[in-house]
């Protein structure tokens, strides 16, 4: 019961609430609005600051711009077709069939999808450049062919394709797999009880209900592969032609053309935002095919004389963004010459020894990626935290327009922000380029929707009712944050923190256009390194990355989570 003294007690307690909650909504403006409302300026203006639309009519008229455009787009509608004729099939062998090491391959996904894809990029480079590629001098020795033939030749737009299809399909892969995984097994048995086959059940009852999730990885691996700078930065331009990332980035070399830069990234913008909200919709429309009720977990499919097959099939495409790549990295971290097979009698350390004692770059680069993890991983959580707060609780009003500036982000890809940012923080009273707040600033708006959205769904499962009795105690909202709420969502928070630390390590996209001298992060670094050709020296700092980041994976399945057995912990 609450008494008078209670209501009397709270009376004196200044409620600090509104104002915090207003300085986290001018912070999300800071992020977004800021940097989006410079590039638009720019976009449709010139030099003077005039209205124009002439960036436009040089971007759609210029062939040095029309091909980039469609270089791109042939790139991500290919790249996002082979990622489903792949993914498909996998997803469904491994959610619902009975063959042998499905969490091992669950498991070996993980990896893919967590390796940056510029450090696929540079491995496949050891693997399949023309003259010096591992694969290549294979296959002159097995078939005695020339020194100037070769089998692949990862500098081409087939080359390219096939790298970004290597870590683009993990997003189909896990959209598919959960349908599957989620799909109510009792569908399939009436359909079997009134006398359908295997394959009409699948057409008619497992095909409809996964098709909404494929189609949505078909649309965020386009997305991928439309915003992808590392891949096609590192295996494009030495094959002579450009992407629009790259093009974007080629503007800002000296002399810089900042208003085409502009320009040039709108159209990315806006087709980002159309193709999440057409993902948005489609799965949205999940929720319309099965209704109400609890259902039985999925059947599986007795693979029988085909298990085994199934999983050699399994094992046969992570030969491609899994064991050569890393097989690659390995072997040039520890050979004299990184495009030479590494044996027991030329094995060596030396280049460990010269990465972390005798590259000047090393330390800062290291330093500078553990300060801005760190702070931006810290920051973001504490910022997610709070406006998922709000949003489920309600707690002010426009409280919508926080959740939407909150994961609005996601439609902007890093190589557009990093030109909005740019823009936003090379002129007073925000001078920020050459710093690391620029950067930190970058990576809390990329990494904030994911942040937001995870501890959303964690908020979801707290009852408000909890927070409700700390208030009538006497506490204000953000105590009853702090002491109630907080230690319930710890599980998610640090997993939250986990995320958001990896995501920074491997940010390539914007840090390339806002990084000086000093601000270099270890993704630029590699970037660098590749430009003057030391790939041992790469290979010794992506597995050390590799290290970093599989150990805080390990470390965030290892959290405990209530109902959550160690197979649905990897699956989220």
């Amino acid at each position: 019961m609450t008494t008078t003294a209670d209501i009397d007690g709270t009376r004196g307690k200044v409620d600090w609430t509104k104002p915090v909650l207003f300085l986290f909504a001018a912070c999300l403006v800071a992020l977004i609005v800021l940097p989006m409302s410079w590039l638009a300026v720019y976009a449709f203006t010139d030099k003077a600051r005039h209205i124009t639309l002439q960036n436009f009519v040089t971007l759609f008229t210029d062939p040095d711009f029309l091909d980039p455009l469609l270089t791109t787009a042939i790139i991500a509608t290919t790249s996002a077709t082979l990622c489903c004729l792949v993914a498909a099939p996998f997803a469904w062998l491994v959610s619902r069939t009975d063959m042998p090491g499905r969490q091992f391959i669950r498991a070996l996904v993980t990896a893919s999808f967590v390796t940056p894809p510029f450090l696929g990029a540079v491995a496949w480079e050891l693997l399949a450049a023309p003259n010096s590629g591992l694969l290549n001098q294979l296959y002159r020795f097995v078939t005695a062919a020339e020194s100037d033939d070769h089998l692949f030749n990862i500098y081409s737009l087939t080359g390219i394709i096939f790298v970004i299809s290597c870590y683009t399909f993990p997003f189909v892969f896990v959209l598919v797999a959960n349908a599957l995984d989620n799909m109510p097994g009792e569908l399939e048995d009436a359909s079997a009880i009134l006398g359908g086959r295997a394959w009409t059940t699948a057409r008619r009852v497992t095909i409809p209900l996964a098709l909404p999730a494929l189609v949505a990885g078909a649309l965020i691996a386009f997305l991928q592969a439309m915003t992808l700078f590392g891949s096609p930065a590192i295996l494009a331009l030495p094959a002579g032609f450009h992407t629009m990332t790259t093009k974007i980035w080629s503007l800002f070399q000296y002399p810089p053309k900042l208003e085409l830069a502009a320009a040039a990234a709108v159209p990315l913008l806006l087709l980002t935002i159309l193709l999440l909200q057409a993902q948005k919709f489609i799965l949205g429309r999940r929720g319309f095919s099965v209704v109400g009720g609890k259902y039985g977990a999925p059947r599986r499919v007795e693979m029988k004389g085909w298990r085994w097959a199934a999983l050699a099939f399994c094992l046969v495409v992570l030969l491609n963004p899994v064991f050569l790549p890393y097989f690659a990295l390995l072997n040039a971290a520890f050979s004299p010459n990184a495009t030479t097979l590494v044996t027991p009698a030329t094995l060596t350390l030396h280049n460990i020894v010269f990465v972390f004692t005798e590259l000047s770059s090393t330390q800062l680069a290291l330093k500078n990626t553990v300060i801005l993890g760190t702070a931006t991983a810290t920051i973001g959580t504490v910022l997610a935290l709070v406006i998922a707060y709000v949003t489920t609780r309600r707690v002010i009003a426009g409280h919508r327009v926080l959740g939407f500036l909150a994961t609005a982000p996601v439609a902007v890809p890093g190589i557009v922000l990093g030109v909005g940012l740019f823009l936003s923080y090379t002129r007073p009273p925000f001078v920020l380029y050459g710093t690391l707040w620029i950067l930190l600033i970058a990576f809390l708006t990329i990494n904030l929707p994911s942040a937001y959205q995870q501890l959303q769904a964690a908020f979801s499962t707290i009852h408000p009712e909890l927070e409700d009795a700390s208030r009538i105690l006497g506490a204000t909202r953000l105590q009853s944050l702090r002491q109630i709420t907080a230690p319930l969502l710890r599980t998610g928070v640090i997993a939250t923190w986990c995320f958001i630390f990896i995501g920074v390590m491997r940010e390539l996209s914007a840090a390339i256009i806002l990084f000086t001298s000093q601000t270099k992060v270890i993704s630029v670094l590699i970037y660098d390194l590749n430009e003057s050709g030391d790939l041992a020296a790469i290979s010794v700092l992506g597995i050390a990355m590799l290290v970093i980041t599989f150990a805080v994976v390990l470390a965030v399945n290892r959290i405990p989570v209530f109902g959550a057995s160690a197979e649905a912990r990897l699956r989220n």
